[in-house]
Parts: structure tokens; C-alpha cells; sequence
């Protein structure tokens, strides 16, 4: 952490929990307490200190969780989203905003967040194959895909990672005898357009900015990113063929939302703005929270939500909020905690 330079404000988020379950010992004692110890800490030094949380209710654990009981995405996000803001509110974490991604502000911010990106021309358009069921008419995300992972032969591999396995990621094509996640559909590879975030022009940015202005991160997640840099970055797609999540607002998009780790992160700004809005008077504008270089960004994260709070998210704020002279992203968000959410 800087000791050294004094910061206007402080802003400290906390990985948001998907809301497809309630919240356990080890996300509280992972991310969401040191979070509040920290954020009181703050406090009784007075500090300008806003404490952001939320919701993530998108993606496809959500949709998942629908299929297996019977009911709509939208009442199992209601569920849990009540589940888990009174279980933080009950323990005592002292949110200044608790928020969800569900929300107006959230979705017309996520939205115009990357309708920005598009006009500007800073997003790729791919066309790629993605498994589709025939069946069922729609195509399938790489976790609703399964068969037999090619490196160690486990029978029910994801198709983005062999979890109960060898633990590798996987490339659903990589899969043998694929099919889809609930049922013995057979698939079939389809085009399927999506946009995608070119991290590959960033990376003398990134390498720069965390190789060489932020040793002082924990050594995991200095290691992973340095091993994610070393490797070569390449384009990561943004869009999903999905029915569950925010619509890409773009024509000829339909039947596609945003990627849930373009929309989750992107709640860390919208519930700023909710909370600057509803109280301008005590916290100014999000503005001033995000695109500020007196800002000082904390994020307490689970060990795999690493690469999205340090490469991916970094880079989508440099590509739509930055300039060379201000912005948030240009000094350091200091990832912390242990606990995997997700």
C-alpha cells in the first residue's frame, strides 16, 4: 500500500457474490469482513471512505440454478439477493451501498458502457463456432457443456475447466463426446458473432503498469498476472449467446447479452453513481470516485477473480473512462483476500 502520497478519498469494494446462493463462513472470512475491519479502520482515522457492495445476478450459474428448481432467473436473483443483503446487514458489514446488478442504474450504465466502446471502435467483432443444441434451439456457454476431459479422462468435465478432475482449463471443443450439461442433447459446432476486448494492444500497458509500478501486490496476485503477461494476451470475448443478462445494445445483437465479467465489474461504478445520486450532497459525483487520480481503489477479490479485477477490468476502464491525464485505473487498486466467490 502507498504509505506516502495522501489520498482526497478512498473507495473499497468487495467482490460481489453471485446470487445463486447464500453467502458461507469462508466468503466472510475470506473477503467481506477484513473488508468492513478495514473500511471502520478508515473511519476512525477520517478518511473520506465509501464502502461499495452488491449483488452479481447475472450469468450462468444464476440460469442454472433456475433450470434445476423450476422458476425464472428473475426470482432466483430475488431470492438470494434478499438472502444475502440481510445476512451482510445482520453481521454487521457496513456497506455505504449494497446494490445489485439487476438494477435500472446498473443495466443503463453497463449498457452505455459499451455502446461506448462500439461507436468508438474498441471492441473486435469475431465470428467463431460455439457448440449448439438443435434441439433445444439455443447455444450453449461453456459451462453448460460437459464430456470427457482429454487430459486425465474424467467423465463429467465443464467446458471451460475440468473442476472435479485434473483442474485444467478446457476449450469445450477440447471435450470428448460433448453434450450438453442437463441432457444427452447431441451438439453441433455453429458460427456465432460476438465482440470481443482486445487485451492484446494493452499489454505493454499492463506490463508497465503491474511488472513495474506495483510490486508491492501480494505475491499471488503479482504471480498471476506476470504468468497471464508472460504468456501473451489475446482477445477475450465481451458478448454471450445468452437470454439471461444485460442486452447488447447494438442492432442485429439479439439473443445476445453482455459477458457476466464485463457486467459484474462494471457494478463496482453503477453502485457509485446509485449512491452519489440518491446522496450528492455527502459523496459528490462517481466521477470524482473513478476518473480522479486522487482516488485510491481497493478491491477486496476471491483468488480467482484475479485476472478480472487486475487485467481485464483495468484494461476496459483505460479503454472507456481514461485519458492521459486522469483516471482512477492509472494508480493502483490493491487486490485482497483469499476466499474464491465464485
Amino acid at each position: 500500500m502507498d504509505n506516502e502520497k495522501k489520498f482526497a478519498r478512498t473507495l473499497v469494494t468487495t467482490a460481489l457474490p453471485y446470487a445463486n446462493g447464500p453467502v458461507h463462513i469462508g466468503h466472510l472470512a475470506g473477503v467481506y469482513v477484513p473488508a468492513d475491519i478495514y473500511v471502520r479502520y478508515l473511519r476512525l482515522q477520517g478518511e473520506n471512505v465509501m464502502f461499495v457492495g452488491g449483488s452479481d445476478e447475472h450469468g450462468v450459474p444464476v440460469t442454472q440454478r433456475a433450470r434445476k428448481e423450476g422458476i425464472t432467473p428473475q426470482q432466483v436473483v430475488d431470492r438470494y439477493h434478499k438472502i444475502i443483503k440481510e445476512s451482510f446487514e445482520e453481521l454487521g458489514i457496513s456497506y455505504d451501498i449494497y446494490s445489485r446488478t439487476t438494477s435500472k442504474t446498473h443495466h443503463q450504465f453497463a449498457a452505455e458502457f459499451f455502446r461506448k466502446l462500439y461507436d468508438d471502435g474498441k471492441l473486435i467483432e469475431k465470428t467463431t463456432k460455439q457448440f449448439y443444441d438443435e434441439q433445444d434451439g439455443k447455444f450453449l456457454t461453456d459451462r453448460d457443456v460437459e464430456g470427457e476431459c482429454p487430459y486425465c479422462h474424467h467423465p463429467a468435465a465443464k467446458g471451460n475447466q475440468c473442476e472435479d478432475g485434473c483442474g485444467r482449463d478446457l476449450d469445450p471443443t477440447e471435450l470428448i463426446n460433448p453434450h450438453a450439461k442437463d441432457s444427452d442433447h447431441p451438439l453441433v459446432l455453429k458460427d456465432t458473432t460476438n465482440w470481443f476486448l482486445p487485451l492484446n494492444e494493452y499489454e505493454g500497458w499492463l506490463k508497465e503498469w503491474i511488472l513495474e509500478g506495483h510490486k508491492e501486490w501480494r505475491t499471488n496476485v503479482y504471480g498471476q498476472c506476470k504468468s497471464w503477461l508472460d504468456n501473451g494476451l489475446q482477445p477475450r470475448a465481451m458478448t454471450r449467446d445468452l437470454d439471461w443478462g444485460i442486452p447488447v445494445p447494438v442492432e442485429g445483437a439479439e439473443g445476445k447479452v453482455l459477458y457476466v465479467w464485463f457486467d459484474a465489474p462494471i457494478g463496482y461504478i453503477s453502485n457509485t453513481k446509485e449512491l452519489c445520486e440518491a446522496q450528492p450532497e455527502r459523496w459528490g459525483t462517481w466521477q470524482q470516485w473513478w476518473q480522479q487520480q486522487d482516488t485510491r481503489l481497493i478491491h477486496f477479490i476471491g483468488k480467482d477473480n484475479i485476472v478480472f479485477h487486475c487485467i481485464i477490468f483495468p484494461t476496459m476502464m483505460k479503454r472507456r473512462l481514461c485519458d492521459a491525464r486522469q483516471c482512477a485505473v492509472q494508480r493502483v487498486p490493491e487486490p485482497r483476500g483469499r476466499q474464491d466467490l465464485n
